[in-house]
Formats: structure tokens, sequence, C-alpha cells
């Protein structure tokens, strides 16, 4: 059986998008007076996330980087170990 292997770019890409993703939406949700508990530790976790407009984007920037580095990563590995 032929071994398969992850498009790393690709994968870390999609990551990018989800992390990014899952930014906006905690965003979203923080305005909506909901899971205030995440919203803190994202700011707690992330340097330049804050909940005004500025920090909101750069915050997104920052978690689709983060994303882009932990898909490439997990495809990395997994091919070198596959």
């Amino acid at each position: 059986m032929a071994k398969q292997r992850i498009d790393e770019r690709g994968l870390a890409y999609v990551m990018a998008a989800i992390f990014g993703g899952l930014m906006i939406l905690i965003t979203i949700f923080s305005y909506l007076g909901l899971y205030l508990g995440a919203v803190a530790s994202m700011i707690r976790w992330h340097m330049f996330y804050t909940l005004d407009i500025l920090g909101i984007i750069a915050g997104t920037v920052e978690a689709s980087i983060w994303g882009f580095f932990a898909g490439y990563a997990i495809a990395w590995v997994y091919n070198k170990f596959s």
C-alpha cells in the first residue's frame, strides 16, 4: 500500500483559516456576552488581541500565523514518520 503524504502548505492554510475564524467567532460571542472566559483566555494568550477594532484585527492575524505554523508542523511530522 502506498504511503500517503499530507500537503504541508495546504494543511497550514486550512489551519490558519480555522484559527483566524475562531478568533473572530470568539470576538462575536464576547459582544453577545457569551463565553467570556474564552475571551479572557485569548486576551491572556495572544499578545495583540483586545476587544477594540485594531486588537481584533491584530489578534486574528496573530492567531492565523500560529495556525499556519501549527498546521505546517503537524503535516511535516506526519510525513516524516509515516
